[in-house]
């Protein structure tokens, strides 16, 4: 009895982990294949889910129309700079808000933590200004520097280095090794599982920024691409194969890098090099 209980609950669970995985994925795949699809496919009916004439004209027409490198270029170098920018800012406070006994350290991080319950939208302003005042509107660095601090990463790192033992850091200073040694060496290496987790959220958070690049940036030239995907809507239609192709094409390094990064993740010992 026993036995054909457990056998029904794993078959029922089984059963809605597969209703919710057809869920997520439906739209994803209508959205492929109808990137696949002519124009005068798109919206023919009745409405098909797989495309009668699959074509990658689409794809070709997108590349050569919205000059796709250019903007792709913009948006992985923003990206991947404010991406190794966040982390070691990050690790760096953390560690230092997690082991050093200061007061005035945990009230700073308490501010650090209220910083979370703000919108966006409140600190858009006075952060323009800013960008404004330095020189640096109109450029990359614009929308790199404003996004380098995260309270979100900081929490991640100073709550992994809590758990790592003091007498760890103590043995290492008995050795002689500084403090920049000890984090270089031995904390910032230990902590590879938060900055594999951290890199994708910001590589995903950087990638798919729309409102604050639109506002800084103002030359085309230098548009992230996900501004640069918003021009393709015009004031009386949109050209949906070119946005379908360009909105699949610009999703695929975030498929790239969460594929690469997730086997550290699962594979990352949050213990290693510390003895039992």
């Amino acid at each position: 009895m026993s036995k054909l209980y457990d056998r029904t609950t794993k078959t029922l669970l089984t059963l809605a982990l597969a209703i919710v995985c057809v869920l997520y994925l439906f739209p994803i795949l209508w959205f492929l294949l109808s990137s696949l699809k002519p124009g005068n496919e798109l919206f023919s009916y009745p409405l098909t889910i797989f495309p009668k004439h699959a074509t990658f004209e689409n794809f070709s027409n997108e590349w050569n129309t919205l000059d796709f490198f250019k903007y792709f270029k913009n948006t992985f170098i923003s990206a991947t700079i404010t991406t190794v920018l966040t982390v070691l800012a990050s690790a760096t406070c953390g560690y230092a808000l997690a082991k050093y006994d200061r007061k005035w350290l945990k009230i700073f991080f308490v501010c650090i933590i209220a910083t979370t319950m703000l919108p966006t939208e409140v600190i858009m302003n006075p952060t323009f200004s800013v960008i404004k005042a330095t020189g640096l509107y109109n450029r990359l660095a614009g929308i790199i520097i404003p996004s380098i601090n995260t309270a979100t990463g900081i929490f991640m790192f100073r709550s992994f280095f809590v758990t790592v033992p003091d007498s760890l850091i103590e043995s290492a200073r008995i050795d002689g090794a500084s403090d920049g040694r000890i984090f270089a060496s031995i904390m910032f290496p230990i902590a590879r599982p938060i900055v594999m987790t951290l890199s994708i959220f910001s590589f995903q958070w950087r990638w798919n920024d729309y409102i604050w690049p639109l506002i800084v940036l103002n030359d085309p030239d230098k548009y992230t691409l996900q501004v640069a995907l918003r021009s393709i809507i015009g004031a009386q239609n949109v050209n949906w194969s070119l946005l379908l192709a360009s909105s699949v094409i610009s999703i695929l390094p975030l498929v790239l890098v969460f594929v690469v990064f997730q086997r550290y993740i699962m594979n990352s010992g949050s213990t290693s090099g510390m003895k039992d």
